[in-house]
């Protein structure tokens, strides 16, 4: 008995590993990397504090950094690198939380999917509520915390200092520009309107990505100097390295727990609008990870199996945000405490919303 829990252990583990780097490592995570490390190696540190830093007003901080989610269709792991960057970088606490939070629960894509899969007013309360989340998360936490105080060590070594590249020396326009080819490769790798639409018989996403990268090494070499290419490069690496393990070993962990559960544990503990069964719901979406896009149907499958409205919408709120691949991942940017504040006040809110929202949806 015990050596077939395992198996299904392992098999969970081995194949939730398999499809992540399939589907996702290639068009999702890689360019991700290369985009926080380009802002990390090129962007101007007043680009960031401008907008985003701690002694910005909130009444600009938030919005661009719930703009800059709202626009990126990614899990809350392909979200990592980005937001270590923008944090390296100089971006307050608060704002880079927002962002954290935003992109994987409220991107275009995820909300209009909801829409069609699940219904308007499921889709509304989504995104009204994430977008409502992360700024009050993002509030709380720099309220609660000095950057100065609590700040976790810096786990991933610059790979050049202010001495290898003069910031002031390069033109920013053309870093942002830069930037945007390398996010309009994440979008050509990860927006289904890509796959699914085709010229000459051939799917637009091939058409586009040789083409972006064509682009991408061209502005490269002409932008920039081989010392910043190679900084950005470096940067790019470090992340990567840091990163890619804790990931793999919380996917791992995730689809080992989610082969062991039950086959009838929706219909007996989430069937009803209770505090327990959005709580379930919650550290449910917590601590499993599933990559953007997929609660959608997933959460479809859960209302269909008989799960409560309340408890569903508690899901997909959490499910996205976070996971216990991002979780182990955060911890080496926030630290301990900071990122115990943030799960814990992710668990509060989607529980507390999934009840209000089940109280009235029925």
């Amino acid at each position: 008995m015990y050596e077939d829990l395992i198996l299904t252990g392992v098999t969970g583990g081995i194949a939730a590993l398999v499809d992540y780097l399939s589907a996702h490592v290639l068009t999702c995570l890689i360019p991700a990397f290369f985009i926080a490390g380009a802002i990390n190696a090129l962007l101007n540190k007043d680009a960031i504090t401008k907008y985003l830093g701690e002694k910005s007003p909130a009444y600009k901080a938030y919005p661009v950094a719930v703009i800059g989610g709202l626009l990126l269709a990614v899990c809350s792991c392909t979200i990592l690198p980005l937001f270590a960057g923008i944090k390296k970088k100089g971006a307050g606490i608060g704002p880079a939380i927002a962002f954290l939070y935003t992109a994987p629960a409220t991107n275009i894509l995820a909300v209009a999917f909801t829409w069609s899969v699940i219904g308007a007013d499921f889709a509304i309360a989504r995104i009204v509520l994430s977008v409502t989340f992360a700024i009050m998360i993002g509030l709380i936490i720099s309220k609660l915390f000095s950057e100065t105080t609590t700040s976790a060590p810096a786990p991933i070594a610059c790979a050049c200092g202010p001495a290898d590249i003069p910031e002031s020396g390069k033109s920013q326009k053309h870093v942002v520009l830069f930037i945007a080819t390398l996010v309009a490769i994440l979008f050509a790798g990860t927006w289904a309107i890509f796959m699914e639409n085709r010229l000459i018989g051939i799917p637009l996403r091939f058409l586009l990505l040789p083409f972006l990268i064509l682009l991408i090494v061209i502005e490269a070499r002409k932008w920039f100097s081989k010392d910043e290419q190679k900084a950005w490069l470096e940067e790019t690496w470090s992340f990567m390295k840091k990163i890619f393990p804790l990931l793999f070993i919380g996917i791992f962990a995730a689809g080992i727990i989610s082969a062991l559960l039950p086959k009838d544990f929706l219909g007996l503990y989430l069937g009803d609008n209770t505090v327990m069964a959005n709580l379930i719901a919650v550290l449910f979406g917590t601590f499993m990870y599933f990559p953007t896009l997929v609660e959608v149907p997933m959460a479809k499958m859960f209302l269909d199996l008989g799960m409560a409205k309340g408890p569903l919408l508690a899901y997909v709120l959490a499910d996205p945000v976070i996971s216990l691949p991002s979780i182990l991942v955060v911890r080496k940017f926030m630290g301990t405490k900071q990122t115990i504040a943030y799960v814990l006040l992710i668990v509060f809110f989607c529980t507390i919303a999934g009840l209000i929202y089940g109280s009235f949806a029925g």
